[in-house]
């Protein structure tokens, strides 16, 4: 059993930025601008996520939702 129950649109924001951030650092100079402007509000949803003000939303969780995202970004 996983020991934190992240919601699914924080671990699918988490995921999608990652892939992002990845496209972005794979891509032409043409492209740049575009993930970037993707990067924005993928960082805002996961930032401002109701789970952060939650007790189950310490250090150690937020580390465990990006090893888990990686592990679904497959990076």
């Amino acid at each position: 059993m996983d020991r934190y129950a992240f919601p699914h649109d924080l671990l699918r924001a988490q995921t999608a930025w990652y892939v992002t951030y990845e496209e972005l650092a794979t891509s032409p100079s043409k492209a740049v601008a575009a993930h970037r402007r993707r990067l924005l509000p993928l960082s805002r949803a996961i930032a401002g996520h109701p789970y952060w003000q939650t007790s189950a939303g310490t250090r150690a969780a937020r580390m465990a939702l990006k090893e888990l995202a990686r592990t679904e970004a497959r990076l």
